[in-house]
């Protein structure tokens, strides 16, 4: 029995670093973790309008709600508790499932529903890997 039980936890052990790992991997390079940090209660507020539009297409609107559940679980890969890093994988998860929305709803109308300033919103497409935006020619 005591064999099993360590067995268990030493499978969730690796299973838990493995996706410490890939959220590692994933996560934007440069300073743009830092901006999604910054921009966080923006990009929540994005995702709600995104999911509220009927034009969004359907597999996104489940994508957001299934990030919506994980932001609201209690359990984290990592504890919320523990300053700076606590978050940060909420911020790679978001970062993440927002450039799946991006490329799935367009530049037009993730503008169209962003409630932030321009600088965000050019933040946001840093992280997202959006084009930069058009500039007006004389």
């Amino acid at each position: 029995m005591v064999g099993v039980l360590l067995t268990v936890v030493l499978v969730v052990a690796v299973v838990w670093l493995l996706l410490l790992g890939a959220l590692a991997i994933a996560r934007p390079r440069g300073g743009t973790l830092r901006e999604a940090v910054r921009l966080l209660p923006d990009l929540l507020r994005l995702t709600w309008r995104v999911a509220a539009d009927p034009a969004t297409p359907r597999r996104t609107r489940i994508l957001l709600g299934l990030l919506a559940v994980y932001l609201a679980m209690p359990i984290d890969l990592v504890p919320d508790f523990i300053p700076v890093l606590g978050y940060t994988d909420d911020v790679i998860v978001v970062t993440l499932v927002l450039r799946h929305v991006a490329r799935r709803v367009g530049r037009e109308r993730l503008r169209a529903h962003w409630p932030g300033s321009d600088e965000g919103f050019s933040a946001v497409c840093r992280v997202t890997g959006l084009a930069a935006e058009p500039t007006a020619t004389a």
